[in-house]
């Protein structure tokens, strides 16, 4: 069990990208615990990734976008389970991620055990959103998404405000990109959800 940290067991550092930090599922788990502020990501090779807190924008489209999945699972709770931007999910690669939405089919998360479905949960979800930040690279969440898509993900966004472009991917199948799409549909992956852009552009 992760015990959290005292103020008197903690330091500050400034880590540059430049410096790569590699730690253990066990060293990430309580660097997440200590950091509750952070979104905190870690690759396949065990590489530390900090995410820093987004500005209003971003803040505001991932609730709006949140929002909107919320409302669809609300009336469609007995196909599955979704998370928001908190949830870390360890990847079958051993990456650590965490969409700005997800979701994951019931028979799926029902097969995980009571244990399993405290702290990280070991799968990859069935579809993710990745919402494109000032600070985001374009590269770097597309390869994030294309990592999903490698792990299982059957459906996934890659929304873009800068651009108002969508990359849709899809499991098994090339990328599409809409550009500035009014709305995205979940498809036969969320049947019957409808994300309308409009307060996301």
């Amino acid at each position: 069990m992760v015990q959290t940290p005292t103020k008197s067991d903690t330091i500050s550092i400034q880590l540059p990208k430049a410096i790569a930090l590699q730690v253990s599922l066990e060293q990430f788990e309580f660097l997440a615990v200590a950091n509750r502020d952070l979104r905190l990501e870690r690759t396949a090779g065990g590489e530390l990734i900090v995410n820093p807190p987004t500005g209003w924008e971003s803040g505001q489209r991932n609730f709006n976008i949140n929002g909107q999945i919320a409302r669809w699972f609300e009336e469609n709770e007995e196909l599955g389970t979704a998370f928001d931007s908190s949830t870390g999910f360890i990847l079958p690669n051993g990456a650590i991620r965490s969409p700005d939405a997800s979701w994951v089919r019931r028979e799926r998360w029902q097969a995980l055990t009571t244990k399993q479905r405290k702290g990280f949960i070991p799968l990859c979800p069935d579809f993710v959103v990745e919402l494109r930040s000032e600070s985001d690279r374009r590269s770097e969440l597309q390869a994030k998404m294309r990592e999903y898509m490698d792990n299982g993900t059957r459906l996934g966004w890659l929304i873009d405000p800068q651009n108002h472009q969508v990359e849709i991917y899809r499991f098994g199948k090339e990328v599409e990109v809409l550009v500035n799409p009014s709305q995205l549909s979940g498809e036969d992956v969320l049947p019957g959800l409808v994300l309308d852009l409009k307060r996301v552009w």
